[in-house]
């Protein structure tokens, strides 16, 4: 069975647009640096030949990751999601209870995540633990640091899908 990764609408057109730069930009670019080193002369020593050749693989590895997420994308409206319970694509508002400070995340995909800014994957630690939580419970979860406790202070829709 494949298994399908989680991604809001906003992360999917990011995504495609990614592989299209990669496909019909970057692609040509590494193919044509590659023929201007080979007129370099001796590749065994054309440091750019092989920078090129190496960058090259780069790009082909990165285009076959996303296709292969792209093909297993479970495309998600972040705008539609229910906000009785903690889901994919909602915004939960935390409250720390060691430190009293309050935290909000968007619960998004693998590909999506970027703590900085206000995002956590539903497959990390905190994010398996909040999900189907509704406001007013306690979150205990294991992370790197330590074991956390936090209170769902909040819940809501994200004003992007």
């Amino acid at each position: 069975m494949v298994e399908r990764i989680p991604m809001s609408k906003a992360g999917n057109k990011r995504l495609k647009e990614e592989l299209a730069r990669l496909e019909k930009v970057d692609r040509i670019e590494v193919v044509k640096a590659i023929e201007v080193a080979r007129g370099h002369g001796d590749l065994k020593e054309n440091a750019e030949y092989h920078a090129a050749k190496e960058r090259q693989g780069l790009i082909e590895m990165r285009i076959m990751e996303l296709k292969d997420k792209l093909a297993r994308a479970e495309v998600i409206d972040c705008i539609k999601v229910s906000t009785k319970c903690a889901v994919f694509g909602t915004i939960v508002t935390l409250l720390d209870l060691d430190t009293d400070e309050e935290v909000s995340y968007q619960l998004l995909g693998p590909e999506e995540s970027d703590v900085k800014k206000g995002s956590i994957s539903v497959l990390s630690p905190l994010g398996r633990s909040i999900l189907g939580k509704e406001i007013g419970d306690e979150i205990t979860t294991v992370t790197p640091g330590g074991t956390r406790e936090f209170e769902l202070m909040d819940i809501t829709s994200s004003t992007f899908s």
